[in-house]
């Protein structure tokens, strides 16, 4: 590969002629924490200054991260043969590690627009869902699709996250509420995580919604939870694609001890647990969540006092539960009402950012442009929110040690920005800055 970016089968990467190098060293993010993300900065504006930041990378994994001079010895001194290595110029843009989106729905069949004009008109989501939409509406739609056109979607979904820098994706099921086609979904997701180049994590999430079939049963939510518990996440883990077990722990959805039972039941199994929490309405999701230990909470925008008390004492913790906000999904539902970022931040709980990426909520494969909702409604600085959607993000995922930041021996994942600075990053809204995005130290998209 040559500076511009085209791929090259050599084992090695040299990225040089940075302005900054934000390497997000350190782990973990929180507090006070989460707004230092260990930047390098180039010593002039001399594009061919030795000292510059730069970054070497052998066989997908970091070497060395530092001057340009120092990474140079490093390489000579770990004796990586030096023409074995491909040159980037990020020509005076910010690296950065790659972008990590900790909460997708990728997969699904269908589309949702009219529902906007509802929403509009003031019809809110439980409205929309018991009226027979939303949800219920795309799992009709991706039953009836195939694995195959439900890879093609999630192609062409990943390659537009990918344009913007993320080159690690979760993606849950929950468009199936049936044990084959929730099965068929983390098949696909397991798939395309194989076809790359960008990195798939899978996780069930059968607790989405009552499916149709059981909706006029008094007993409905509570049946299908027994179900999800019973029959299908054993399902789940003879299939071996999942790493993660979700739930949907809402008020008028699936109750604390329904959500409690199907999280249990993937647990023991091996399942990490993860929740759907307090998205509509105080549902004590939060509270579970640190319970139960989860790897994160997401949604939150409503979360109890009690439910931030239950995240901050759990911040306190070897492994704290991550606060995934998801402020993508406020705008669009025009709701207002934006996760309590500042207060969660101010208690010591590490916040991670998502795009909710998904037909109905969240219809954006754009993640800096949730780092751009998050500064100007979450008011997250730009470092905040950077550190939210890499070392946190992968910290949500229960890739902390590998991914995320810019260290030795961390997975060469990256983004070049044609930016002189982070913080230029959410502040050109909506724009398309991700000039070169590295996957496993090999070039996975240059933008001509």
């Amino acid at each position: 590969m040559s500076d511009e970016g085209r791929p090259s089968p050599l084992p090695g990467l040299l990225v040089t002629g940075a302005a900054e190098v934000v390497t997000m060293r350190g782990g973990l993010r929180r507090g006070p924490a989460q707004d230092e993300p260990a930047v390098l900065r180039a010593p002039s504006t001399d594009p061919g200054d030795p000292r510059a930041p730069a970054l070497a990378a052998w066989e997908g994994r970091i070497v060395a991260v530092g001057p340009g001079d120092e990474v140079r010895r490093a390489i000579q001194a770990g004796g990586y043969p030096a023409d074995r290595f491909a040159v980037v110029d990020a020509h005076g843009g910010t690296v950065t590690p790659g972008l990590i989106d900790p909460h997708t729905h990728l997969l699904f069949a269908g589309t949702r627009e009219g529902e906007m004009r509802l929403r509009q008109r003031g019809a809110s989501y439980l409205e929309i869902l018991g009226a027979g939409g939303g949800i219920l509406s795309t799992v009709a739609a991706t039953r009836a699709a195939s694995g195959d056109e439900l890879a093609a979607h999630g192609r062409r979904w990943l390659g537009e996250m990918l344009a913007h820098g993320v080159t690690t994706v979760e993606a849950k099921s929950g468009y199936g509420l049936d044990a084959t086609t929730e099965l068929r979904l983390l098949e696909v997701a397991e798939r395309l995580g194989r076809e790359g180049p960008i990195e798939v994590v899978p996780t069930f999430l059968g607790l989405h919604a009552v499916p149709p079939e059981l909706r006029d049963r008094p007993d409905g939510a509570d049946a299908y939870a027994t179900a999800v518990a019973t029959e299908m996440i054993p399902a789940v883990l003879e299939q071996g694609f999942a790493r993660s077990c979700d739930v949907f722990c809402e008020r008028g959805v699936f109750s604390v001890e329904q959500s409690r039972r199907v999280l249990a039941a993937g647990a023991a199994l091996g399942l990490a647990p993860r929740l759907h929490a307090d998205e509509l309405a105080p549902s004590g999701g939060a509270e579970l969540a640190a319970e139960v230990g989860a790897l994160s909470a997401d949604h939150l925008a409503v979360p109890s006092s009690t439910g931030i008390d239950a995240l901050a004492r759990a911040a306190e913790r070897s492994r704290p539960v991550v606060a995934t906000l998801l402020p993508a999904t406020t705008l669009f539902l025009m709701s207002g009402h934006y996760a309590p970022a500042r207060e969660l931040i101010r208690r010591g709980v590490p916040v991670a950012l998502g795009s909710d990426f998904n037909p109905g909520t969240s219809p954006t494969p754009n993640l800096p442009l949730v780092l751009s909702v998050a500064c100007l409604q979450l008011k997250l600085t730009p470092a905040e929110a950077l550190a939210a959607v890499t070392v946190n993000a992968a910290h949500a995922l229960g890739l902390g040690e590998s991914h995320g930041a810019l260290e030795p021996g961390r997975q060469a994942d990256l983004v070049v920005w044609d930016v002189p600075g982070h913080a230029q990053i959410p502040y050109w809204v909506g724009a398309n800055l991700a000039r070169i995005v590295v996957k496993g130290g090999r070039v996975a998209h240059a933008r001509e």
